[in-house]
């Protein structure tokens, strides 16, 4: 076996053999965003098309009412209790009292992105904790960044945890999934960006 084999030795205390690693719940895929900044600024971003179904409490609905009438008047509310918003969504989400099934964002294109070449773009290389992923867009948004580069293999999807972390900043900047991030480098470059990287061990 060895460190890390059958054995278990060399495992961080509460390792567990059954949870797998670094792969989104199946339930993340399910469309859902939950949590008040998430699903309003959803509802607010006219990017976002196709069918959406929303759900809130007759407190939130009250309140959501204004953002429909400006920006999707055709979409209607199921006022539910919050039980049954707990019962719907993933064990632990904190829903606030409302929650939004829509398709996933489609995203832009490096080009799309890097054009001007102003600003500040960030690339994520193998982040894959949704809720990693979400507090870095929050604080993107927050700092006025151009947009989130993610390589589309092992990036979580842009709903869920991932969305809630996020804060509605998945809805407020853009975010491109490439393939290759070194390629994704070298067309910023060409596009007249300059890569600063940062190691976490780095004095």
């Amino acid at each position: 076996g060895g460190a890390g084999g059958p054995s278990g030795r060399g495992r961080k205390p509460g390792w567990d053999p059954s949870r797998p690693r670094f792969k989104p719940k199946k339930e993340e895929a399910s469309g859902w965003l939950w949590g008040r900044h998430a699903v309003e600024a959803a509802l607010m971003n006219r990017a976002r098309e196709g069918e959406m179904r929303l759900m809130a409490t007759a407190e939130r609905a009250r309140e959501l009412a204004p953002i429909l009438a400006k920006y999707r008047k055709s979409l209607r509310i199921e006022t539910v209790e919050g039980k049954q918003l707990t019962d719907k969504l993933p064990t632990g989400a904190v829903h606030q009292g409302m929650a939004l099934k829509t398709a996933a964002l489609e995203g832009v294109s490096i080009d799309e992105l890097g054009e001007p070449a102003k600003g500040i773009i960030l690339m994520l290389d193998s982040v894959t904790d949704p809720q990693n992923v979400g507090a870095i867009f929050r604080s993107a948004a927050a700092f006025g960044a151009r947009g989130v580069v993610m390589q589309d293999r092992n990036a979580p999807v842009l709903s869920g945890s991932l969305a809630k972390a996020a804060a509605g900043a998945i809805d407020k900047i853009d975010c491109a999934r490439v393939t290759n991030l070194s390629r994704a480098l070298e067309r910023l470059a060409e596009l007249g960006w300059r890569s600063v990287g940062l190691a976490g061990e780095a004095e």
